[in-house]
């Protein structure tokens, strides 16, 4: 049979799987590049600012990401919890992008505009302080670190290489949204910014 051909040549077996994988992953990924609600962002989504970008940096630099996710699935117990599901389009200024699947903590997706500023500066000082169980640890060190001005500039100079629309006034604009603020003020306002550039109806 033509088939113990193929189970007996290993080197064969190999091309085929890598050929029919291939060819399986065309099919799914090449058609989304040309939809429209992959590729461009949906009513309401803007680019962060120069302290909410700085922010975001600090999130994954102190590897927020790796316990919370940002991707709210299109299941009743997600959305009842969380918010509405996620969209691509809102994500399309995002380089990386931090959907994940890991949630040792909540979901943050939709987490702007839940708690106040104190509260996130409570809670990043020291979890436990209004989450009792949390395991998270604390990030005190956010408190006394400066924020470098000059490099958020680069970073939107970057950014808008590979599509995000700073213009050059927001570029010129960054120093001053940073200047005198500590991490944890960027980290506050990468928070509250989550999730509430487009409203839904629920």
């Amino acid at each position: 049979m033509k088939h113990d051909v193929v189970e007996k040549n290993i080197g064969l077996m190999i091309v085929l799987i890598v050929v029919a994988i291939s060819f399986g992953a065309l099919v799914e990924l090449v058609p989304l590049f040309f939809q429209k609600q992959m590729t461009e962002p949906v009513e309401g989504v803007r680019p962060l600012n120069g302290l909410e970008l700085t922010g975001r940096d600090i999130y994954i630099r102190e590897g927020c990401n790796t316990c919370h996710s940002q991707m709210i699935r299109a299941l009743r117990s997600e959305t009842e919890r969380y918010g509405h599901y996620s969209v691509a389009g809102e994500y399309v200024y995002d380089y990386p992008f931090l959907w994940g699947s890991k949630r040792t903590g909540p979901d943050l997706a939709r987490v702007g505009g839940r708690y106040s500023d104190g509260w996130h500066r409570a809670h990043l000082f020291n979890p436990r302080d209004v989450v009792p169980e949390s395991i998270m640890p604390g990030y005190a060190w956010l408190f006394d670190n400066d924020i470098d001005a000059q490099g958020v500039q680069k970073k939107m100079r970057a950014l808008r290489k590979v599509g995000v629309p700073y213009t050059d006034d927001d570029i010129a604009a960054a120093p001053a949204s940073v200047d005198g603020k500590k991490e944890i003020d960027a980290m506050v306002a990468y928070l509250q910014q989550l999730g509430t550039s487009i409203k839904y109806k629920r």
